[in-house]
């Protein structure tokens, strides 16, 4: 009840408030100049703080929601998921001479061979209009002398929970760069003592792009799955910035024939 009547007085005074320094706007044609110039050295103070005010909360309110899951999927999907690090910040958001195994957060691992790491990890918050994701993943490479870069990327369990071989699993990337760069996405399903691969290339030219990992072709064992993980491998990377805005994925089972 305290806080109940704490919030009606706190109403109460700001719609006073309101009310007079509207009554002051409608009278500052006729109001005595000494009373004039002191309402408006007031004015300016509190015009200060809201225009703060505005600016901030537009800017926060324009931004897509921390912890958000949505984003577009099959209308039939069974499973859809967007990874941590492009939902919520992260406690360590990057890091720099990045050596390989090193992780940003609990899912993402870097893995690279290069004798001197001139690679730069870091999460940023998305802030374009048509972004749905809360951050996104920019990756500098410089001079590279290694064989290989890949960023992998562990799904949770669900994503093994009762998949089977009619199966597809969908991949979503927006991704920027200052140059064409090559993307592979390979698939791993762990079942058993095997693990079977499905490698697709990212297509270049598109900012939105996606593939689709149909298990059908794949030697699942279904009653034996354990584990899945994504490898995004980039070909020739030196020299370059990657901008990884957003990665989801999903799964829907295939038409029936």
């Amino acid at each position: 009840m305290v806080k109940l009547g704490n919030g009606f007085v706190k109403r109460l005074l700001h719609e006073a408030t309101v009310r007079r320094w509207a009554r002051a706007a409608r009278e500052a044609g006729s109001t005595d100049l000494s009373l004039l110039r002191a309402q408006r050295g007031r004015a300016r103070r509190l015009k200060t703080h809201l225009d703060k005010l505005i600016h901030v909360s537009e800017s926060r309110l324009a931004l897509p929601v921390i912890g958000s899951h949505a984003f577009p999927r099959p209308h039939d999907s069974d499973w859809a998921w967007r990874p941590e690090l492009w939902r919520g910040p992260l406690p360590v958001s990057g890091m720099s001479s990045v050596e390989t195994k090193s992780t940003l957060g609990h899912e993402v691992t870097l893995f690279h061979d290069c004798q001197r790491s001139e690679l730069t990890l870091r999460q940023l918050r998305n802030r374009r209009e048509a972004d749905l994701a809360p951050f996104g993943l920019r990756m500098d490479v410089f001079n590279f002398d290694g064989s290989f870069l890949s960023l992998v990327v562990d799904l949770p369990e669900a994503a093994a929970q009762g998949l089977k071989r009619k199966h597809l699993i969908r991949v979503d990337v927006i991704a920027e760069m200052e140059k064409p760069l090559e993307i592979f996405a390979r698939l791993n399903v762990k079942h058993g003592p095997n693990t079977e691969q499905i490698v697709r290339e990212l297509p270049l030219g598109a900012e939105e792009v996606m593939v689709e990992f149909d298990l059908a072709y794949s030697k699942l064992n279904e009653k034996r799955v354990d584990k899945l993980w994504l490898d995004l491998i980039f070909e020739g990377p030196q020299m370059n910035q990657v901008t990884l805005r957003d990665l989801t994925f999903s799964r829907r089972p295939r038409a029936e024939l």
